[in-house]
């Protein structure tokens, strides 16, 4: 998801990053192109997921509410749509961490999927002292836009369900994703990456959890399928080189894998120690999504619980590999291929 992993000193970096960056930050009220990044400049969010329905793309994201020297605050999630990637509608919070009646705290990172004619929203919350630590809800709505309500009335994945781990918020940021023969795959993680098949009622775990953890694998994994390949696409963090979380992915030839790692596909946002991808096709472009922390708002600066959406262009090799993405203040106001002046 792009959240702190319980070490203090990439905290520290961070905060002192953004201090000797803010002047670079954009602020809330310039006026930019269509496209351009950050998405949007009204309020911090994190995590974005895109989903595709008709002509539309709609973007479910995280919302970062964190004051001060907060690291986290964020307590409900926020859905944005575009039919050409440079207007937005805003349609407001679609659920709130308190509608898991069996959740405490902590709206992280999700990813919302269409299947049977419903909307099934997979996210990140701290579980209550009956389960503790993170955990996996799901919800469900009939429309892209909510309202989702919580569509188990307990957790999907709980930290008790995967004891490899030896922290407590290994059980985070879902990707979801439905192969060509319908079946619908869920993976997950901090540290470890595991997936697992989701019944036909998409609430419930069918058959084992495995683990698939590549290379470098921090957190915010991600998967999507272009022709005969499988992505694995994560945040990753090279501990012996690196202080701040970057993009990696990897391949398959099946759901299933196995996996070949395929290295580093960004670098790190701006100012920011976390990152977080979302890929999706739309109108005949293929888009990543990121955050970073460059946005002012008031006197409030980017930092590690203050992020930002931002958009790119990905575009592939013709053996189906992905090319390097640079994030960019243009974002996608320019065409793909080409830069800003």
């Amino acid at each position: 998801m792009g959240h702190n992993t319980g070490r203090a000193t990439p905290t520290i970096a961070a905060a002192l990053c953004a201090l000797v960056l803010w002047p670079l930050a954009v602020q809330a009220d310039d006026t930019t192109a269509p496209g351009s990044n950050p998405l949007f400049r009204d309020r911090f969010t994190a995590d974005p997921a895109p989903l595709v329905v008709d002509d539309r793309l709609y973007l479910y994201v995280g919302h970062d509410q964190a004051r001060g020297e907060e690291m986290f605050n964020m307590r409900e999630w926020l859905v944005y749509s575009t039919p050409d990637m440079k207007t937005w509608t805003d349609h407001g919070p679609i659920m709130n961490v308190a509608d898991f009646t069996w959740a405490k705290a902590d709206a992280w990172a999700s990813q919302a999927i269409e299947k049977d004619g419903r909307f099934w929203f997979y996210t990140s919350v701290e579980h209550d002292d009956t389960h503790p630590g993170k955990a996996i809800g799901v919800a469900v709505s009939d429309s892209p836009t909510g309202p989702f309500v919580d569509a188990k009335g307990s957790a999907l994945v709980t930290n008790q369900m995967t004891p490899k781990g030896d922290h407590s918020w290994e059980d985070i940021d879902p990707t979801v994703f439905t192969d060509d023969d319908g079946s619908t795959w869920l993976a997950w993680g901090n540290r470890q990456c595991y997936i697992a098949r989701l019944k036909p009622n998409m609430i419930e775990i069918d058959g084992p959890i495995t683990e698939i953890t590549p290379p470098h694998f921090e957190e915010g994994p991600w998967l999507h399928k272009r022709g005969d390949t499988y992505y694995l696409t994560y945040a990753s963090l090279d501990r012996a080189t690196h202080t701040d979380e970057r993009i990696s992915y990897a391949t398959a030839p099946s759901i299933q894998g196995p996996w070949t790692y395929r290295g580093e596909l960004t670098g790190s946002g701006k100012n920011s120690f976390t990152i977080h991808p979302g890929i999706a096709e739309f109108k005949g472009n293929w888009y990543i999504f990121l955050h970073n922390a460059a946005l002012t708002i008031g006197d409030e600066q980017g930092a590690l619980g203050r992020r930002a959406v931002t958009v790119e262009y990905l575009q592939y090799n013709p053996d189906g590999t992905l090319k390097p993405v640079v994030q960019t203040d243009a974002g996608v106001s320019v065409p793909a291929g080409e830069t800003a002046h």
